[in-house]
């Protein structure tokens, strides 16, 4: 398949005064002749091409703002960089009432052992995919103030993103949602709080992988006849209102991880299956926060790191791990990362590596063991990417050795109680954790076909 290559600023030179006084515009990766606003990429989530939409330029950040981030409250930092892309389109008021009732929570990044801890799962369901899906949520509920005809949001899942879609889009009137997640391929909790809420959400457990559930809800969200009877829209991380919010907090850290190293640059080791969360953290590179590079670790489905290594990128058939929410062969958001930057250029920024689950789980024992730290199996496997790269006989060993290096807790480890328990005994249980092992599953089964998806549809648009 071939991508449009972007590049990341378009010279002022090149584009319309009115763009430059106006809306940010996005375009489709397959196609830059069309662009549209903030409200048509969000809404619409994936291009009519199929493409994924990008924005025209990664802005940067105002130096009046970029210089008081350290001083700013998380919600503030969420404004400062969610703002020039929803310019002229939400109302900065607006976009402040929109951050504060989203993060009621902070991002904190703690110290452990030799490296810090970037801890995402404090939100509602425990999981990084809150800070998407809360600020998605509610920048949907604005944009569509007024309309009469219901929005229908489809949402394929490997298990974190379904909860937080579900939690964050539960009871928004006029909205409704369908997830789709592998059946028995998510743990008994994700799959609580994903079919667990009723509702306007409704889920449907397929007879496949991952990968077939992204399969559908493109094929569905593109299918002509449905397009024609309902408004659709997704909330995967192919759409772009979910993934720009997740930059902000790889801004917080950056930021204070530098006022705590003399202004140094960290190198953040991102656990990765649909790389929608590693673009994020390229957008607020190139925002301007203190960040010197990435690592992608992902577990044996490392699509990614091959493509590093070999300069071909070959998708292929996910395979199951403990780390679930990762088990992805064909990541949706490398279209995204291949239109703004090169190969050279990925390599340059980006470091990957892949990690078993035998080294997962010895990796959950070696670091409760040293610290008393519990850490989720993605976490886990971010650990220990840092650790082969911190090999003396790793030629990247250096690079890491020059600055502090974090890792992205991206969920918490009582979500995954089955992996975790048996090695090193019970994490604490959140409260929000507590209530969600409570719900009753409701979930059709269906087979991993886009006619089983849009007939429940339309008999759901009856």
């Amino acid at each position: 398949m071939t991508f449009m290559r972007l590049s990341c600023s378009i010279p002022d030179s090149q584009l319309p005064k009115k763009m430059l006084q106006y809306a940010m515009r996005y375009y489709s990766t397959r196609n830059r002749n069309n662009s549209v606003n903030f409200a048509q990429a969000a809404l619409s989530g994936l291009a009519p091409d199929g493409g994924l939409f990008v924005p025209q330029e990664i802005p940067r950040y105002p130096p009046t703002a970029f210089f008081s981030l350290g001083a700013m409250s998380y919600p503030d930092i969420a404004f400062e960089t969610i703002k020039p892309y929803v310019r002229d389109e939400i109302p900065d008021s607006t976009l402040q009432d929109i951050v504060r009732s989203a993060y009621t929570f902070d991002a904190p990044l703690v110290g452990i052992g030799d490296r810090f801890i970037l801890e995402l799962f404090h939100g509602p369901t425990a999981a990084f995919k809150d800070f998407g899906a809360r600020f998605m949520a509610r920048a949907f509920a604005y944009l569509r103030r007024g309309e009469d005809k219901p929005l229908r949001i489809l949402v394929a899942t490997s298990g974190d993103t379904g909860g937080a879609v579900a939690d964050g889009f539960f009871k928004v009137p006029g909205i409704f949602v369908t997830v789709l997640y592998p059946k028995g391929r998510i743990t008994p909790l994700q799959e609580r709080q994903i079919a667990g809420l009723g509702a306007n959400i409704s889920a449907l457990a397929v007879e496949g992988s991952f990968d077939d559930c992204q399969r559908l809800v493109k094929a569905a969200l593109a299918d002509e006849g449905l397009k024609k009877k309902m408004e659709l829209s997704s909330a995967n991380s192919i759409n772009i209102s979910r993934l720009i919010p997740q930059a902000a907090y790889y801004t917080a850290a950056a930021i204070r991880s530098a006022a705590d190293n003399t202004g140094v640059g960290i190198t953040l080791c991102v656990p990765s299956g649909n790389f929608g969360n590693l673009t994020a953290g390229l957008y607020a590179m190139k925002m301007g926060a203190p960040i010197k590079a990435f690592i992608a670790a992902t577990n044996i489905n490392k699509t990614f790191p091959d493509y590093l290594s070999t300069g071909e990128y070959q998708t292929r058939i996910s395979q199951a791990t403990i780390s679930n929410a990762m088990d992805v062969g064909a990541p949706s958001n490398f279209e995204r990362m291949a239109a703004h930057f090169s190969l050279d250029e990925m390599r340059r920024l980006i470091l990957g590596v892949s990690v078993s689950d035998e080294e997962t789980r010895e990796t959950i024992v070696k670091v409760h063991g040293e610290t008393g730290y519990f850490l989720d199996p993605h976490s886990a496997v971010g650990w220990k990417g840092v650790d082969k790269l911190l090999a003396k006989d790793n030629p990247n060993s250096r690079l890491l050795s020059e600055g502090p290096v974090g890792v992205l807790s991206t969920a918490h480890p009582a979500k995954f109680s089955e992996t975790v328990e048996p090695l090193i005994g019970p994490a604490p249980l959140p409260e929000s954790l507590a209530r969600a092992m409570k719900r009753t599953v409701q979930s059709q089964t269906i087979p991993a076909e886009v006619s089983a998806v849009i007939e429940i549809l339309n008999k759901e648009d009856a």
